[in-house]
């Protein structure tokens, strides 16, 4: 497995390069590879915090931290991606717990919220979140909810 460097910043503190690759790799993953058409640029960027995970400058995943209030009652991570070349090597445990363990730091006792692809909700539940939705579609894609205790 190789080793990552670990970032997060708010977006004003994004340079323009770190925007363009984020952008990349959520396209790539979930427009391209996912061949799902949907509106990735949704106005939440400004709001997030940015998880970032990098090898030798290059980014492998990234998440999006949401404020309580912004998208749930509760805290979210969402856009969690790795690139596919990286994948099996435990970097989406890592992004996770990170994000994770942010989201108690800067908002300890507003829990979690994520809507998860469904064919993911075991990963999720291993890292505590909790299925509290009938699956539904989003984006044409089977999704569930997940909620998480900070």
């Amino acid at each position: 497995m190789i080793r990552l460097s670990w970032q997060c910043k708010e977006f004003s503190a994004l340079s323009n390069e770190e925007l363009y690759c984020i952008l990349r790799l959520r396209a790539e993953v979930f427009i391209v590879e996912q061949e799902c058409i949907y509106q990735d640029i949704d106005n939440s960027d400004q709001v997030a915090v940015h998880m970032l995970g990098r090898h030798e400058e290059k980014l492998v995943c990234y998440a999006r931290l949401l404020p309580p209030g912004e998208k749930y009652p509760a805290a979210s991570i969402g856009r969690v991606v790795t690139s596919q070349r990286e994948r099996r090597g435990g970097h989406g445990k890592q992004l996770m717990a990170r994000s994770i363990a942010y989201c108690e730091e800067k908002w300890p006792g507003k829990g979690l919220t994520i809507s998860a692809q469904q064919y993911l909700e075991s990963f999720y539940q291993e890292m505590g979140f909790v299925t509290a939705s009938s699956p539904y579609l989003e984006d044409g894609i089977a999704h569930v909810r997940m909620t998480r205790d900070t």
